[in-house]
């Protein structure tokens, strides 16, 4: 009896090798051990794939409703690792169910041993009983050796029993495996039955074609802010941080200037995720003290005010020199005139899809707001614009294409109250709340790249979304 003992072991072996690679493998093919990252109600920080989405609906000159576009500032192509993770997951699945299958063939062959073996061991045993009844009659050579034989089968009773356990065991899993890849082959389908070379090329051309809209679509009207995204908590109450609208899409530096007066010293971040981290790349010292918050960073230069002055220079973060510098005529400053938390904010410098602003009030006016254009490179008024909002009056101001929008206060219950548009020469009181989260705004600017509100709140660097309304260009319009 002792080589099919040795067969069986072997058998009984294998089965049992398998048995504990199928629980141990099977669970993490199908997700079931994966450890869940836990999160924290600590401060929210955004990582430099999220970004934020702008929302920008349309339509053409009669009024009709044409498209709602969403721009979201972050990769496209998402959802490809997902589907090359799933396409190599199903193809593990198929490739066990195989090795299963192949498993499955050699343990029936070996099972219809062990159902003979069992039956013969049966009548064997009956036999034995039979011949133990009569064992006086028989003589005790013979009674011995079949004493003998049973003794060795005995032990393979258990035995059998487990191993037709582990059968159906096999047969289980078989079917474990099947129902798994026809849900995983669903799932694949679902998804689109594309592979990856093909389904990146979809949202390449998806892409293309969203950037074409965009061209075609006119400066927007501000319909809505939401937010903010808590980014970073860091310096004073107040300072002003922000990215260059001009720069590339690889581009993501960003400028970080706290307080509103005595200081020079500006810190630059390769990237959103380095600021938040505070992995600072590099520092400037600039050769004058700058006032207020309201600066600007434009096609690679820094415009800020400059200390009790109405001075505007023109700095450069690639020679670290003073590009240019010229005196903002008539403009008022030191706090003669500045927003309502003061701050030496008498003179807001801004960028938008049309250029680079001041905004500022003068004695000429009434102390009222004065928007004025400026040359990038001269910093020479091109024109200006006379408002009838009081300077002091307002709580912070921003310009989206050519339209100044003007905050009511820089406390809470802040809304944008007031609009005036470059292009028609004309204003309208507005009605555009928005959340002043931690109570105290002393910078609000608009990034034309990001079409985001980049604030300073009460020592938190925030984010705002901006929904605008566009008018679709069409080959008449000039």
């Amino acid at each position: 009896m002792s080589p099919p003992l040795l067969k069986l072991g072997a058998v009984l072996s294998t089965m049992a090798m398998i048995s504990n690679w199928m629980s141990q493998t099977l669970p993490s093919l199908v997700g079931l051990n994966t450890t869940r990252i836990t999160t924290s109600d600590t401060l929210t920080q955004i990582s430099p794939k999220e970004g934020w989405q702008v929302y920008s609906s349309a339509q053409d000159p009669d009024g009709r409703c044409i498209c709602t576009v969403v721009a979201p500032e972050q990769n496209l192509c998402s959802r490809d690792a997902k589907s090359r993770q799933l396409r190599q997951l199903l193809e593990k699945v198929q490739n066990m169910s195989q090795s299963i299958e192949v498993l499955n063939l050699r343990t029936q062959r070996d099972f219809q041993y062990v159902l003979k073996m069992e039956t013969q061991m049966k009548g064997l045993k009956a036999k034995f009983r039979q011949i133990e009844d009569d064992r006086k009659t028989l003589m005790t050579k013979h009674f011995q050796e079949l004493k003998e034989k049973m003794d060795e089968l005995l032990p393979l009773i258990p035995v059998l029993e487990q191993y037709k356990t582990d059968a159906k065991l096999i047969t289980q899993f078989k079917e474990e495996i099947r129902n798994l890849s026809t849900v995983l082959t669903g799932i694949q389908e679902e998804i689109g039955a594309y592979d990856y070379e093909e389904l990146h090329q979809r949202v390449v051309n998806l892409e293309t074609r969203l950037r074409d809209c965009m061209k075609k679509l006119t400066c927007g009207k501000l319909m809505k802010i939401t937010g903010p995204i808590t980014v970073k908590i860091s310096g004073t109450r107040f300072g002003a941080w922000m990215t260059d609208p001009l720069a590339s899409e690889k581009n993501n530096r960003v400028w970080y200037m706290d307080s509103y007066t005595n200081n020079k010293i500006v810190r630059e971040y390769k990237s959103i995720a380095d600021f938040v981290s505070g992995a600072e790349s590099r520092t400037y010292n600039l050769p004058f003290k700058w006032a207020g918050t309201n600066h600007v960073v434009y096609n690679g230069s820094l415009y800020f005010n400059k200390y009790q002055s109405n001075i505007i220079i023109k700095y450069s973060f690639d020679t670290g020199r003073v590009l240019a510098q010229r005196s903002l005529e008539y403009a008022g400053f030191h706090n003669v005139y500045p927003y309502t938390w003061g701050g030496f904010s008498d003179i807001d410098l801004m960028a938008d899809e049309i250029g680079l602003w001041a905004v500022y009030a003068t004695n000429q006016n009434a102390g009222n707001i004065v928007i004025s254009q400026l040359d990038q490179d001269t910093l020479e008024v091109l024109k200006s614009w006379s408002t009838g909002y009081p300077k002091r009056s307002a709580g912070e101001s921003f310009m989206i294409c050519g339209t100044l929008y003007v905050t009511n206060s820089h406390l809470t219950g802040a809304k944008v109250y007031y609009s005036y548009s470059t292009k028609t020469s004309t204003y309208e009181y507005t009605d555009i709340p928005f959340h002043n989260q931690y109570f105290h705004i002393s910078m609000l600017d608009y990034n034309a790249r990001d079409r985001a509100l980049y604030a300073w709140n009460n020592g938190h660097q925030v984010l705002f979304n901006v929904t605008l309304f566009h008018v679709i260009k069409t080959e008449d319009d000039t």
